[in-house]
């Protein structure tokens, strides 16, 4: 057992040690650690410069190639859609800087945006699941032949849904039907449309936002953040289904999101067409091109990732 003697010992050697240095720090030392933490602060302040002024030199840079691309990307999408009518669709929480993006290149493509739509939290909330098959089940008797095949209601609202939106007279109005089923989904609050849509749209241009981070609950188990890739996955292979041009874009900043899910399914992306990037302005001007591409019958996966399809899509026609 260590005794008293221990600690008096213990405690000597302590003060020992505080006295001796600083008697060493107020003399013999003083100078040196004076001029060695000159020094070193010295040498600190000069690489804060250094990387300021690389730093300003990456920004300038990067501000020269926006407005590069910008120029390149006005030429580009001006016209691509020129006379075409596109309905624009928010699944889930996309930021304002991402939406007003999209709306700003398809408005200068030439593009007619018929609709601006919100997909409300009911369409993903674990605790609507049961709410989300009553609806399908009542709406699918409604679709037609636009019904998808099996009970998937996630396939089955987004099939409404793109109807909603692309159904017509045989003209440019809109026929009773998708009047209807826009009228069903914003009633059972699934739906939050904006100004009234009076024209059916051509195309579909889902946008998606970035994938949340999973969250442990207090029960411990684990909890998305932002509903599951899969049900995102599901509303575009039935949009593109039914309206036969419809894209999905969104940032694409981790492998959990809803635009690499397609990606990843061989199936699903042979048939939906996706633009990742969309934070940057790169991705927003691939938006209208990707669309003008899917009309004229091209699928495609684009944006800067390895497996990317293309880093632009083709030329329509």
């Amino acid at each position: 057992m260590i005794d008293f003697r221990y600690h008096l010992v213990s405690l000597i050697s302590v003060f020992l040690a505080l006295a001796i240095g600083i008697i060493l720090g107020a003399g013999p030392l003083q100078g040196a650690i004076g001029e060695t933490l000159t020094e070193q602060v010295d040498a600190l302040r000069a690489e804060r410069t250094d990387l300021r002024t690389e730093l300003d030199a990456t920004q300038s840079a990067l501000d020269g190639d926006e407005r590069y691309i910008d120029a390149v990307g006005r030429r580009l999408v001006t016209g691509s859609l020129e006379g075409n009518r596109v309905a624009v669709v928010r699944l889930g929480d996309v930021s304002e800087d991402m939406h007003d993006g999209v709306l700003k290149q398809l408005d200068r493509s030439g593009a007619t945006v018929v609709a601006d739509s919100v997909l409300t939290d009911s369409w993903s909330e674990p605790a609507d699941e049961s709410s989300r098959e009553t609806v399908a089940e009542g709406l699918r008797v409604n679709l037609g032949e636009a019904a998808p095949e099996g009970e998937d209601a996630n396939a089955v609202l987004g099939a409404a849904l793109a109807l909603s939106l692309t159904g017509d007279d045989g003209g440019t109005e809109r026929s009773s039907q998708a009047t209807d089923l826009e009228a069903q989904l914003e009633r059972f609050g699934f739906v939050e449309s904006g100004d009234e849509q009076t024209e059916s749209a051509e195309a579909l241009v889902l946008l998606v936002g970035p994938a949340g981070q999973a969250q442990e609950t207090a029960d411990g188990t684990t909890e998305e953040a932002e509903p599951a890739p899969g049900i995102w996955t599901a509303v575009a292979r039935a949009a593109q289904d039914v309206s036969g041009a419809a894209v999905l874009a969104g940032p694409t900043d981790n492998p959990g999101d809803a635009v690499q899910a397609v990606r990843d399914d061989e199936e699903t992306a042979a048939e939906v067409t996706t633009v990742s990037g969309l934070d940057r302005l790169v991705g927003r001007i691939n938006v209208p091109l990707a669309v003008a591409a899917r009309l004229s019958g091209a699928v495609g996966q684009y944006g800067l990732e390895d497996d990317a399809t293309a880093v632009l899509p083709p030329p329509a026609g």
